[in-house]
């Protein structure tokens, strides 16, 4: 009954340690994949503004990432879980408060369009990773680029309707294909736009794309992993070994231990080895002048004294013969 209680009490905690690493909020711009075991991190692909007084490297980027419109007639301007770096200005229909949000955008006859603020962050589709953009500029009638024959007083007309809040709105979607040959951080290319230009469809190649295991799953290497095994073999040894005694063998004290015999002739084996090789490195300490070299001097003058004692008799013995 012990010992299932001791195995309960070890499972219990186990799991309450994986409750807690699980209740950790998810890095942003990430995605994971339980079927296949992958976490997708964007962040690299990400162009942040420089710091103040932080010195920059030969590979960051001064500018958001560009892809060509070809026959859509503007190019395309957008930056990944991030807004643009660049300082946006007279955004179509976008609040003046929310330019500075802008992620993806475009210019046409000197009026920028937004085309999608970060909403959320890549969410996958099957196998396919896709990030989306949403609430950019007006789009539709009232939000679709002005062709080169209209006159001044219809734009302005078309200005004025366009001040009520529009059905529709641009929005991008970046679909991301693993490239581990790209040398680039990430490459963009622009597919196709709607008819009604509410819909931007992109295509990216990174090798950021390609998935691999988060920093968070990697906190423990193969040295912790390995440590925490060893750790949880030993205590289900104790623990297990000394309910079993306790139990069965109705021992009490030390000898309640698993193989008590064993650890203490091995705890006796390290000390006498530690007597042993502490007394053979004393060997080999200089030796001091001092009390050590008493008794030599002492029996050297001893001798010298019984000499002149035998010397005396021998001489008294002659005088007495006389």
């Amino acid at each position: 009954m012990r010992l299932s209680t001791y195995a309960q009490s070890l499972s219990l905690l186990f799991l309450s340690g994986a409750l807690a690493a699980d209740s950790k909020a998810p890095k942003p711009c990430t995605v994971s994949s339980a079927s296949r075991a992958v976490t997708y991190d964007l962040n690299p692909m990400a162009v942040l503004p420089p710091k103040p007084g932080k010195k920059t490297h030969k590979d960051d980027r001064e500018e958001s990432w560009h892809a060509r419109g070809y026959d859509y007639g503007s190019n395309f301007t957008l930056n990944f879980c991030e807004p643009v770096i660049e300082e946006l200005e007279n955004v179509v229909g976008v609040d003046e408060k929310l330019w500075r949000n802008v992620s993806a955008y475009y210019t046409d006859r000197d009026r920028t369009y937004s085309i999608g603020q970060m909403s959320s962050g890549p969410v996958l589709r099957g196998r396919e990773l896709i990030l989306t953009y949403t609430n950019g500029s007006p789009c539709g009638p009232t939000g679709s680029k002005p062709s080169d024959d209209e006159d001044e007083p219809n734009r302005k007309a078309k200005s004025s309707v366009s001040k009520v809040e529009p059905s529709h709105r641009k929005s991008a979607v970046i679909n991301l294909v693993c490239d581990r040959e790209l040398t680039a951080k990430a490459s963009v290319t622009f597919l196709w736009a709607s008819e009604d230009e509410c819909i931007y469809v992109f295509k990216s190649r990174s090798a950021a794309a390609c998935g691999g295991v988060s920093q968070e799953q990697q906190a423990v290497g193969p040295a912790g992993v390995f440590g925490l095994i060893v750790l949880i073999a030993a205590a289900v040894y104790f623990v297990g070994g000394i309910a079993y005694q306790r139990t069965v063998m109705h021992q009490r004290g030390w000898g309640q231990l698993p193989n008590y015999a064993m650890w203490a002739g091995m705890a006796s084996f390290v000390k006498d080895m530690f007597i042993i090789l502490t007394s053979s490195c004393v060997r080999f300490l200089p030796s001091r002048k001092g009390y050590n070299q008493l008794p030599t001097q002492t029996r050297g003058r001893g001798s010298t004294r019984a000499d002149d004692e035998n010397r005396l008799i021998d001489q008294l013995d002659e005088e007495w013969d006389d």
